[in-house]
Order: C-alpha cells, then structure tokens, then sequence
C-alpha cells in the first residue's frame, strides 16, 4: 500500500475524512457530468496588445462547495450556482508571448473562503489552473490569441463573492545563465529486493558528515547508503522493535527523514494522522531510540522534521541532554501549522507553537530548516500572493512571516537552503509552472536576485523544489521539469516528458548554472498531478523529493522514479512507478569551496 499523501492545495484535510468530505460533495452537488456552468457579471470580455490591457468581472454569493475538481479532470459544473463562466478574448500578435503573460486573477473577502480557477480553450480543454488554498488565486498563461473560458469554481465559498481581473503583464526578465560548467550526476537505484523499492513516494535523504554514510526513507523503510569508486551499497537499516524503536515501520499517512549533519543523528517518523511514530538513531540505522513523535497541539498532516544550533535568544531553552542541537517538529493543520521543539535531541518535544494563520497564509508547508546561527525557517506556497517563509530566530518561541516578492503561488511546496554565512535560498515553482529562486541575507525581510532558472534549457512546467547549500556564496536547486507547456496536471492530455534537473550557483544566487541529470532516462512521462489524494494513477510520486549534500560538498537528490523499464525508451509504456533513485554528484565543483583546489 502507497503512504498516503498530504492534503491537496486545497484539500485541508487527509485520509478517510477528505474522502468522506469529497464523497459527501458530490452527493449534495448531484453530478452527472460536465454540464454548463453560470456566467459571470460581465459575462464576457477581451484583452488587446493594443489596448488597455484588463478586464474584470465578479460573481456570486456562492453558498454550496463545489469540490469535484480535486476529483475529477476538470470541475463537474451540471448544478445550479457551482461554477461560473466568463468568456474571455485574447487578441495579440504570435509573437506577443516571448515577452508578455496572460494573467488572471481571482479574490475574495472571506479569508476562511476558498475558490479555484481553470482557464479552458475553446475546445473546453484546460490550459491552465490555480487550486491552492491561496487568496487570491493566480493564473499566468501564454497570452495566444484566442476565445477562452475562465472558469470560477467555488470549492469552499462560505457564501462569499469573489472579484476576478484579466489582464496582458510583461513577462519577468531574467539575468543570463553564469559562466560556470554545471557539475554532473551519476543515478542510483534501490535494489529490487529492498522492501519498498519501488513504493518510494516522497522521499527523504540526508547524510551524515560524521560517517559520510546517506540515509534514504522510501515509505515504511529506511535505507543506509555507502560510497565507494563510485558505485553505491544499499542496506535496509528500518526501525522496528528488535533495533530498539517498536513504533517503527509501522503505518504511515506520510513518511519523512531527516539528518542533523553536524551530529549524525537521523529521525524516520511516520505521520498517523494525530501525531507521528518518530525514531531516531545516532549510529546510522544499526540501532534505534524512540521519540514522542512531535508536540502537542500538532496538525493532522504533511510532518517535518528539522535541527540545528540554539540561537541563543530562546528564554531558559537550554538542551536538557548532551545532545547539543534544537529539534522541530513541524506539521500543518486546517488554518495554521504548528512547529514543537524538543532540547532533548528528539526524545521529548515542547508544546506546539503557532506558526501562521489562515489570514496571513495557508495551510500547507514545505519541509523546516534551521541555519547555522540558529534561525529556523519553514516554508509556505501560499501567503496572498506569495510564497513565503515562516522564521523563528527565538528558538520555535515565536514564528513571523516574510513573503517572497519574486515569487507567485503555485502547486508545490517552496523549499529553503541556508548557507555557512546564513545566507538564505529560497526555491519555488510560480503560477505560470516555472522554476524560480530568490536570495535573502537578512533571514528572510528583504529578498533580492528573484530569477526564473533553466530558461535556457526550455524548462515550462516544473515541481517538487528541493535546496540545499553549502558555502557562502553556493546552492544547488533540484526540480523535476519538462519542455512542454500547459496543463501538466491535465491526464491523459498533457504528453510531456519529466526530468530531474539541478540548477546550482556559485556567486550567490546572481547568476545559475543548469544540467538535466536524467538526459536519456525520463522521470515521468504524461501528467503529473500534485492534486492531493483524489487524483489518479499520475500521482505515483506524490508530493516531494529531498536534497542534501555530503562532506565534500556533493549534491544528492533523492528522488522517485516513475518511469523505469520499459517506459524509458516507449511513450506508451507508462508504468507510474515509484523507485528509490538517488542523483549524486560526480563532476564539477562542489558546494564547498575548500575542495575546488582538489578537483582541478
């Protein structure tokens, strides 16, 4: 059985309860099929490159959820009130888009509201899509010429109205990738006799700089990895009763790992959907210990687990054990996130602290990190119109939300890497699907350098960001990505391929160097849905992958397979799988300045 997923973006709640809540819509709604929808007020509109550029128009008071669209292709629209159409006319030359972007826009007052946006052409197919928890909703497209249908889907309207707008935008301009030879990779995979091979979903990695030993979590089970002339060792180190951790390998709503590189120690811990089983081991798996799994209050969904130095400016938060590092456990709930501390190296965590609320962001995370002074940060999609990141410099005492000006809201988690000086880069995928980054050196107030990367590579859709960093001026940004744009979420319709791609800085996040990792073995091939746990057989890699460094420096990515066998070399030999795989770096230089001199 696959690990269950974390919520969808606007799913705001997991398992057996999200189904009876999507079940139960679906019954009040009474739905046969696509049926028609009501229009907006104006009803239709269009937008020129030779005139004032925007359109707007509103709708509602809604007073019924409409929640087919996390389980259907697109929203069933047959009742009365459960969608609203606007027409929309896009009049510009073919040439207009190199530099220009269709945006639409969607708000509402009702911050515990919810609305959706499709755009369809005028074959009734979607080209693009806004589904998150985000107020408000934001659409960037190709502004081809054409007659389109904005589709406004009211999934939570709390009988709420909402207010939408259609304008032609310049698209952003991007500094010229840098001058320096990306590095190269070299994949490994899990043996197949490894239980949950091929049932590695999101998955975590991370390395111990005390063993240089990698640690892998594919579901229920935790890999050890060792390097030597190049090739990999795989060994099942999972926790369980006879290695001193009986909670386990277990069950699991959502698996998550994470290594405290300076330490060494590593935590396995297995969401269930109140708390999690957590396990942690300081001698790379051989033996295990257990652990209250996070705080309480603790949200029902999508765990974290992160650590690194006290800052110092927690009141009486000293460690209560040799263990000299802060741990967090941080897990999202329906309107907040909490994050618990524990300064017991994980055995024992504090009281759950409020992270966000629903009025300044929404309710789905990314994966917590802490800096080397100390300061933590836990990512979020959605905060208005921006990504953003939730910091604490108090220890987990006190959490305030720093939004990311470069960034819009898009359909996966945003993830953070922290350099040796603090310096802080933050990954994220936009509204238009594409991969950006942006720099902060003061924990996250003021961002600089925002940039598209792997424009050069022709990357149009991109998902699941991963960063890591390593000396000051160093990162390395992972994605999965294709050339093909449109809506990648749209199955059975959308026939792009899917790679792993790495862009890394060497200069501080001004300029980006990008290498595919997977040129002749694809990663997916088709749709790839980050819709949550309605969507279909194009969900197998769910909803992460994880990056980590070891202590030369080199990049890992763990990452899923979804495409192996004889799905490689044939298009219709789609497998939907989900393989352990690991890209490790084996050229180029490191994240580690001290070690360039080496590799000349």
């Amino acid at each position: 059985m696959r690990a269950a997923p974390r919520s969808t973006v606007h799913q705001l709640v997991t398992g057996p309860a999200a189904l009876l809540l999507v079940g139960a819509g679906l019954t009040v709604l009474g739905l046969t099929g696509s049926g028609s929808a009501d229009a907006a007020t104006p009803a239709e509109g269009t937008v020129s490159a030779g005139g004032d550029h925007g359109v707007s128009w509103t709708g509602g008071p809604f007073a019924v959820p409409n929640l087919t669209g996390t389980a259907l292709d697109l929203p069933d629209c047959s009742a009365p009130e459960s969608c609203d159409d606007f027409a929309l006319h896009v009049d510009t030359p073919s040439t207009y888009g190199r530099d220009h972007q269709l945006k639409i826009s969607v708000k509402w007052e009702n911050a515990a509201a919810d609305f959706d946006v499709y755009l369809l052409n005028s074959k009734g197919e979607s080209v693009a899509t806004a589904a998150s928890s985000s107020d408000p909703e934001l659409i960037l497209a190709a502004p081809r010429a054409g007659d389109y249908t904005v589709r406004v889907v009211p999934f939570a309207p709390a009988g709420d109205s909402y207010r939408a707008t259609a304008r032609l935008v310049d698209r952003p301009a991007n500094p010229q990738p840098g001058d320096d030879r990306p590095p190269t990779f070299r994949n490994y995979k899990a043996p197949r006799k490894l239980t949950d091979a091929n049932n590695a979903g999101e998955p975590s990695i991370g390395n111990s700089f005390r063993t240089d030993a990698t640690m892998y979590q594919a579901y229920l089970s935790t890999y050890k990895v060792r390097w030597a002339h190049g090739d990999a060792t795989w060994r099942d180190v999972s926790a369980n009763a006879a290695t001193g951790c009986p909670q386990g390998s277990t069950e699991s709503l959502d698996p998550i790992l994470f290594t405290d590189r300076s330490t060494g120690r590593t935590f396995e811990s297995q969401l269930t959907g109140v708390d999690s089983f957590t396990c942690w081991t300081d001698d790379d798996g051989k033996t295990w210990s257990p652990s209250t799994g996070g705080g309480i209050p603790s949200g029902v969904d999508h765990q974290s687990i992160g650590g690194g130095p006290l800052t110092g400016n927690g009141l009486g938060n000293l460690p209560t054990t040799d263990y000299e590092n802060t741990v967090y456990y941080c897990s999202q709930d329906i309107a907040t996130a909490f994050c618990a501390a524990s300064h017991d190296g994980g055995t024992t965590f504090g009281a759950g602290v409020p992270t966000y609320d629903l009025t300044q962001c929404g309710g789905l995370h990314g994966h917590v990190k802490v800096g080397p002074d100390g300061t933590a940060y836990l990512p979020n999609k959605g905060c208005g119109k921006r990504a953003a990141l939730a910091v604490s410099r108090d220890d987990g005492q006190s959490w305030t939300v720093h939004k990311v000006p470069s960034s819009t809201v898009g359909d996966s988690d945003p993830s953070v890497g922290i350099s040796a000086n603090n310096t802080v880069y933050v990954g994220y995928v936009g509204a238009d699907g594409r991969p950006g980054v942006a720099v902060s050196t003061d924990h996250g107030r003021t961002w600089k350098r925002g940039q598209q990367v792997a424009g050069d590579l022709g990357v149009k859709n991109a998902v699941f960001p991963a960063v890591v960093a390593g000396s000051d001026d160093r990162a390395a940004f992972a994605y999965l990505g294709t050339t093909k744009g449109g809506d990648y979420q749209a199955t059975g319709k959308f026939h792009g391929v899917w790679h792993l791609y790495i862009s890394t800085t060497y200069d501080g996040g001004r300029h980006w160097v990008t290498r595919d990792a997977t040129p002749h073995d694809p990663v997916q091939r088709g749709s790839l849905c980050t819709g949550g746990t309605t969507c279909g057989d194009d969900r197998n890699l769910l909803d992460f992958m994880d990056i980590t460094l070891d202590d030369h420096g080199r990049v890992l990515v763990g990452y899923a397979d979804g495409c192996i066998g004889k799905c490689v070399d044939h298009p219709r030999k789609n497998g939907h799988d989900a393989y352990a795989t690991i890209a490790r770096q084996t050229g180029g230089k490191t994240l580690f300045t001290k070690y360039d001199r080496a590799r000349k």
